[in-house]
């Protein structure tokens, strides 16, 4: 859906969920022809990494902690347990497997030493990462889900390790060359508008306090990688950028020669970084800028939810959709829309929910919030892409409806345009649309079930309504329906390469005959349960989302997966070559036995997380790695390293087989080019 000139827009509330998974035969003939050109969902996905919310109301009462995370996200936690180093070496495991033991540069590429940078220059590089930034697939998505307060908890313990430096490295590069590069280091490059490095990265070039790095003991590719990176515009820092200016303003030769006479020296017997002095930089320069670990808001979600002001009411309901999710775009906005949901028909932009009079909801009332969020459609009448998971969001009821719009009217507004989509030829046609919502949609609303607990019908409100479980959780066809008879069935997150699995009880050999109630729970307030971790998409539903719920609600939730009935999945499989490599990779963690720490690391046997009938999400987690999410039962997860560039495809599948088919699971064997898909 393309915005009108001067006129506002509900393009999305939320980019929904998966879908497009197991796309089948159906309708045919002109309705069928038809119904293809109607997909237009837009975004059946979960959108992935850093997301952001606004700041929650204030409830009164003694507050859960939450953490404000930079530029723009709220990540509910508790007070940090004083765990000690040696507690934070386990759980930094998973950055020392690239970066090396105890934060050694790897030999394996440009993965830089840690150990003894600023610790606020390590906390200002997980927050870029983060937010998208810095871009690097396996580091966006460990820091995706974790707090302020952990991240800059790991910035100070590899701030303040002491590893000895490597000799200096050689390089064949002319004398001539060499001067060059010690006098652009030391003297700059007035001419060029060029400071000297040593102005700001100290006469010893070790780094200067509070958050600029040392430049020596680094290898020279990494250097060179580094400086083209802003050169070219790939890389960026916090604004203002000072290497963007310096780097665009040296030449390639210049670059190359800088790099090889900082790889050439020793680093001095004192590594550390010098004192601040006070003395201003030549350039203003964004790492000078504090990014504290802000005071955050207070969250009660229990007052929230009884409360009788429709703001606070409507907050939780914002939490219980993960509206923020998909409405905020890194770098922008809380809850001003922008971000693309990429599908297989093209992109589709999230819209301004800010009460902005020209490009948010400024103009709209509660009826035309109520009608795109019933009939799914726009103030004006035309109909919304069902990207925006109207089918769902169809069982809401109107004061839920009005709740939420209260709240979103009490969000600062923000002036940001939303993109226009980038739907293909006909999906973006009016009549496409037209015929999907014949086939797929009807304005409905929740219906209690009179035979069942209260409990049951508020779990089923939540997932058929705000949660919209099914819009990953439910496989699609060709043309973006629902599959017919297969609610919560399973299905692979379009444009994510995640696999979100049935939430019913299933019939797999090895997998469990059904739901455990409590490992439910466990998922969905922590992140991490004996057989489950929160990964991908659903690490965001769980951070974002349902950490956020009442004990009650998430009970609630419990209650109706587990009253599903069971789906007959026939099983598969024949056990290929892994086990060495679960004994030298994997079994200092998940054990022997696939039995894993409590706390610490899911078990593998028995995990129906790793027999899905797809193997994507375990795939996912070897190649990259992660953590489970930040909250407040869980406050520091610790993490798993990312193997993609320790082990090639056809050990991955191998070792991901093995653990598939070990301990009593029984699922499917991995091929080596499902791995490659991935990569």
């Amino acid at each position: 859906m393309t915005r009108r000139p001067g006129q506002n827009q509900l393009h999305i509330v939320r980019g929904g969920g998966a879908g497009l998974a197991g796309w089948g035969a159906g309708r045919r003939g002109l309705t069928r022809w038809l119904s293809g050109l109607a997909f237009l969902l837009g975004g059946w996905v979960q959108v992935l990494g850093g997301s952001t919310s606004a700041e929650l109301p204030r409830a009164p009462a003694a507050p859960t902690r939450l953490v404000a995370t930079a530029p723009a996200r709220w990540v509910q936690a508790i007070p940090m347990p004083a765990g000690g180093a040696a507690d934070l070496t386990e759980r930094v495991r998973a950055c020392v497997a690239c970066h090396g033991k105890e934060g050694r540069a790897s030999p394996g590429g440009y993965l830089p030493r840690i150990a003894g940078k600023p610790a606020e220059y390590l906390y200002h590089q997980l927050l870029n990462f983060r937010s998208g930034a810095r871009r690097n697939a396996a580091m966006q998505q460990m820091v995706a889900p974790l707090s302020d307060a952990y991240l800059h908890e790991m910035a100070a313990y590899f701030a303040g390790l002491e590893v000895p430096y490597p000799l200096p490295e050689s390089v064949d590069v002319p004398a001539a060359a060499l001067a060059r590069g010690r006098r652009l280091v030391q003297d700059g490059n007035p001419g060029a508008h060029v400071p000297a490095c040593a102005a700001c990265h100290g006469e010893r070039l070790t780094g200067r306090l509070p958050a600029i790095p040392g430049l020596l003991g680094l290898p020279r590719d990494y250097l060179n990688a580094q400086l083209q990176g802003w050169r070219q515009g790939l890389r960026h820092a916090h604004n203002p950028d000072c290497m963007a200016q310096v780097a665009t303003r040296l030449a390639p030769d210049d670059i190359s020669a800088a790099s090889a006479w900082l790889a050439a020296q020793p680093v001095p017997g004192d590594p550390h970084p010098a004192p601040a002095d006070g003395k201003p930089l030549p350039l203003q320069c964004g790492s000078q800028v504090a990014m504290p670990v802000s005071a955050p808001p207070t969250w009660q979600a229990e007052a929230a939810m009884q409360s009788a002001d429709p703001v606070a009411r409507g907050a939780y309901l914002a939490r219980a959709g993960n509206c923020a999710s998909c409405h905020t775009r890194p770098g922008g906005g809380p809850y001003a829309g922008g971000r693309a949901i990429e599908t297989p028909f093209g992109a589709v932009y999230t819209s301004n929910l800010t009460p902005d009079t020209t490009l948010g909801l400024g103009r709209w009332t509660a009826d035309d919030f109520w009608r795109a969020m019933h009939e799914g459609r726009s103030r004006d009448g035309h109909a919304l892409y069902p990207a925006f998971p109207y089918p769902y969001y169809t069982q809401l009821s109107r004061p839920d409806s009005d709740a939420l719009f209260a709240w979103l009217r009490t969000l600062p507004s923000v002036s940001q345009a939303t993109p226009a989509n980038t739907l293909r030829f006909p999906y973006n046609s009016g009549l496409a649309l037209w015929t999907w919502r014949q086939l797929y949609f009807r304005p409905g609303s929740f219906v209690p079930t009179s035979n069942r607990s209260a409990a049951w019908n508020r779990g089923a409100y939540l997932v058929r309504g705000a949660g919209h479980c099914g819009a990953c959780h439910t496989p699609r066809d060709r043309l973006g329906g629902e599959r017919s008879g297969l609610e919560l069935a399973g299905g692979v997150v379009s444009g994510q390469a995640w696999y979100a699995p049935a939430l019913h009880p299933d019939n797999v050999p090895g997998q469990p005959p059904v739901l455990d109630q409590q490992d439910i729970r466990l998922l969905l307030s922590g992140g991490v349960a004996q057989h489950q971790a929160g990964g991908g998409p659903m690490a965001e539903v769980i951070a974002d989302g349902t950490a956020w719920l009442t004990d009650d609600d998430r009970a609630a939730i419990t209650t109706y997966l587990a009253s599903l009935e069971a789906l007959a999945v026939p099983g598969s499989g024949k056990l290929q070559a892994g086990h060495r490599i679960y004994q030298r990779e994997c079994e200092t963690c998940h054990g022997p036995a696939g039995a894993g720490q409590a706390a610490r690391y899911p078990a593998l046997a028995g995990s129906r997380s790793v027999t899905l009938p797809r193997a994507v999400n375990s795939l996912q987690r070897v190649l990259n790695g992660g953590y489970a999410p930040a909250t407040a039962v869980n406050p520091r997860p610790f993490g798993m390293p990312p193997y993609r560039q320790k082990l090639n495809n056809e050990e991955i599948a191998a070792v991901t087989t093995y653990i598939r088919q070990s301990w009593g699971n029984a699922a499917g064997d991995v091929s080596p080019d499902e791995v490659d898909a991935l990569r």
